[in-house]
């Protein structure tokens, strides 16, 4: 398993690399359609493939309760389970569990916590965690850690850090002993550390040097897109990235709006998700070269051109905006299908774009040139 820098764009920092996993070499940067429950929503495994998608994202939480891993072992893995053969990662659920407020409850061991499905109760750990990820066979794993929300006290958010540090800590050993056990599911599994600290300057520069000093494949930045402002999150990239080993994967996690891509590239990071292109596609907005579209509008009920005339994917090559407004207007499924088969090519065609920007140096005009036209019109 491996991570090789090839390129640094020379206005910039951003890079292109490559990520070599079990499952195929992943081309960075990268956006990662995210298929929670082992289901890119409303699209195929051999869809996602057709569009380019190199890696897919699936939550542990979520597949944890349903089906249980001992479905999805029984399967021969998650990749056999959902028929995915490319690269997958893995999210602890941590996001998910701490966004439980009520129903969950923290401590030095674990979480305790009441599912959001029937409300049983159920306890984990950091190992449990690492436990249910190799029963899934993934090629990344995320450890569990606290994920605050904005605002938070800086006593807590430094209590929390250690916390996270310590979950982390574990998660490592846990992997080292199944690896020298029959247990293993995938010897080459990889394990990327958690960056925390919340919105405080000192806070990000210690989880980050303490995150960086552990034997670790890769390195996500999270806490963000928590409810703070952009200019924020901005700011605690620009003092933690400029940390990081130029050696191994930056992923970004929970973001994925196009103007978004654009700018936390350019600052050097090469992964990215966000449930935004398949979630927004279901209630009827659309990411076209031109900006941003609301299909349920009715602007396009006459309207017989594509979603996007610069665009190739099925959708556009297909149908027309009339008919995705009426499919939206009698709450046909198909509607959903279509716009979020869209928006995921959209996605992916736009990380080729960027990818070309850096190999050819010009990232700075090529951004400018594309938010030109992607801020000239939303309808």
């Amino acid at each position: 398993m491996s991570f090789r820098l090839i390129k640094s764009e020379k206005n910039t920092r951003a890079r292109l690399g490559e990520l070599t996993t079990s499952h195929g070499v992943v081309k960075t940067p990268v956006f990662m359609p995210v298929g929670t429950q082992a289901s890119v929503k409303s699209l195929s495994s051999e869809e996602v493939v057709e569009m380019g998608g190199e890696i897919i994202l699936g939550n542990a939480y979520h597949l944890y309760l349903r089906p249980g891993e001992e479905i999805i072992t029984q399967a021969g893995g998650l990749h056999k389970f959902m028929n995915w053969s490319g690269p997958i990662l893995t999210d602890s659920g941590g996001y998910q569990i701490f966004s439980l407020n009520g129903l969950r409850k923290v401590t030095k061991d674990g979480v305790k916590f009441q599912s959001h499905i029937d409300g049983s109760s159920h306890f984990l750990t950091p190992e449990q965690v690492i436990d249910i990820q190799n029963a899934l066979g993934s090629d990344i794993m995320m450890p569990l850690d606290e994920c605050l929300s904005y605002p938070t006290d800086i006593v807590l958010a430094k209590e929390s850090l250690d916390l996270t540090i310590d979950w982390l800590q574990r998660s490592i050993e846990r992997q080292r002993q199944l690896n020298k056990t029959s247990l293993v599911t995938n010897q080459q599994q990889m394990l990327f550390g958690i960056i925390q600290g919340s919105f405080y300057k000192d806070l990000r520069r210690e989880s980050a040097a303490r995150t960086c000093a552990l034997e670790l494949d890769g390195l996500a930045i999270g806490g963000v897109s928590v409810g703070e402002p952009k200019e924020l999150a901005s700011e605690m990239l620009d003092i933690t990235l400029p940390l990081l080993p130029q050696d191994k994967p930056r992923y970004l996690m929970g973001i994925g709006l196009p103007e978004d891509l654009w700018d936390y590239i350019e600052k050097g990071v090469d992964m990215f998700d966000c449930v935004v292109p398949t979630r927004n596609a279901r209630n009827g907005q659309v990411f076209t070269s031109t900006g941003k579209r609301v299909i349920t509008h009715t602007c396009y009920k006459n309207d017989f051109t594509p979603l996007d005339e610069n665009c190739g994917c099925f959708t556009c090559r297909n149908y027309t905006r009339a008919y995705l407004h009426h499919l939206f207007r009698a709450n046909e499924l198909l509607g959903l299908r279509l716009n979020s088969l869209h928006n995921v090519h959209f996605m992916i065609n736009l990380i080729n774009m960027v990818r070309q920007a850096i190999a050819e140096d010009r990232y700075p005009q090529a951004k400018k040139e594309f938010m030109a036209k992607y801020l000239k019109e939303s309808v």
